[in-house]
């Protein structure tokens, strides 16, 4: 079984994915902002699948995947997409998500980097459809996807799975004090709270980021800074990173003193996965009151001029098939968007939050730089 060292080396590529210069964007890891964005209606994606039979032999045939450098895939699995298609996919590993949706931007859409994309998110979605980089393709199984998660109308870019950036809370840590864990964000400002709370930094973080758009979404454009002014005034530290944060700062990391700390949602349950029986039940819990995480989703494209457009389509129909979905969960820590897909038993403690913060792509993409600069100087100066 991998150990719990091999989460946190995926969890800190997670937390790194969403990052770019000059600012970031997990995760595992890992609200959805769908209802602030305004699908695009044309032109159509094709309708006609490429086909399923495996190809004729010979000469394998390179497929070229773009993405971060928190990808994972089960060896076997990728292993039968190749065997079937008479493939060999290379990934091409490009920094983190930010950083290789940039080198994708400066490469252009007439000499791409390779055949598929893999990793932009929210965060990045508007920026990634403004340069025009990938061709419109609705994969096989697309219709089964929630509209939620179907950002683009075209299939610019095809959703292929989600998480939650949430606040985990040291449950033995509160019970040894009789203290009730915080329930909301308005609670972390009260005095019963001082000193407990660890976040990332949003423009060194993805995860910190993340946390900072849901207090964006929950309190405004307007009123966010006030709020982060209450935290600053009930001692709320700040680390570079989430592995920092996570097992430095926490108390279940038995090396720190704070007993909540911004995570994901799938984090108490990779705790049991990864406890080697340890843990049948999580040492960590999720506070998920309304606007209290932030949903990020991940995305795939074809590259327009791509090399290999038709096997790039049939890769991206593998995607979003079950196969591949239900490998996303204990590869990358995160759900897979295809509803028909199996989740392990442990993902019973993967929490999912009813109400996540709600901020728009477009909204993201304008203010981002501006959003992280005014947050230093409140909290950080």
């Amino acid at each position: 079984m991998k150990t719990i060292v091999t989460f946190a080396i995926l969890c800190t590529l997670a937390a790194l994915a969403a990052c770019a210069s000059p600012t970031p964007t997990a995760a595992p890891p890992t609200a959805a902002p769908t209802a602030a964005v305004q699908p695009t209606t044309a032109p159509q994606p094709t309708t006609a699948a490429p086909s399923t039979e495996p190809s004729p032999q010979g000469s394998p045939t390179e497929l070229v995947v773009v993405t971060h450098d928190s990808f994972a895939v089960s060896e076997q699995v990728l292993k039968e997409f190749e065997t079937t298609n008479n493939a060999k996919v290379q990934i091409l590993e490009s920094g983190d998500a930010g950083a290789a949706l940039n080198k994708a931007i400066l490469a252009g859409a007439a000499n791409p980097l390779g055949d598929v994309f893999f990793g932009v998110d929210n965060t990045f979605f508007s920026r990634a459809l403004k340069a025009d980089l990938f061709e419109p393709y609705k994969p096989n199984g697309a219709d089964a996807i929630p509209t939620q998660y179907r950002l683009d109308s075209q299939f610019r870019l095809t959703p292929i799975d989600y998480g939650d950036v949430c606040l985990n809370y040291d449950i033995a840590w509160f019970k040894g004090k009789n203290l009730a864990p915080p329930q909301s964000l308005d609670d972390l400002t009260k005095p019963e709270y001082k000193s407990l709370l660890v976040v990332e930094n949003p423009a060194t973080s993805s995860p910190g980021l993340a946390f900072l758009l849901a207090t964006i979404g929950k309190y405004g454009p307007e009123k966010y800074l006030d709020y982060w002014q209450q935290l600053r005034a009930n001692d709320v530290a700040v680390s570079e990173g989430w592995e920092d944060a996570y097992y430095t700062k926490s108390t279940w990391s038995g090396k720190g003193d704070r007993p909540i700390v911004v995570s994901y949602a799938t984090s108490p349950a990779a705790e049991v996965f990864f406890s080697d029986g340890k843990y049948t039940t999580p040492p960590t819990g999720n506070v998920l009151g309304d606007s209290a995480c932030f949903r990020q989703i991940e995305f795939a494209g074809v590259f327009k001029n791509a090399k290999h457009a038709d096997l790039a389509k049939k890769f991206l129909d593998f995607m979003v098939a079950p196969r591949f979905q239900e490998d996303i969960p204990t590869q990358m820590f995160v759900f897979p968007v295809n509803p028909d897909a199996k989740l392990p038993e442990f993902y019973k403690f993967a929490e999912t939050p009813k109400n996540p913060a709600q901020v728009g792509a477009d909204a993201i993409d304008a203010n981002r730089d501006a959003w992280i600069k005014a947050w230093t100087q409140a909290v950080l100066r």
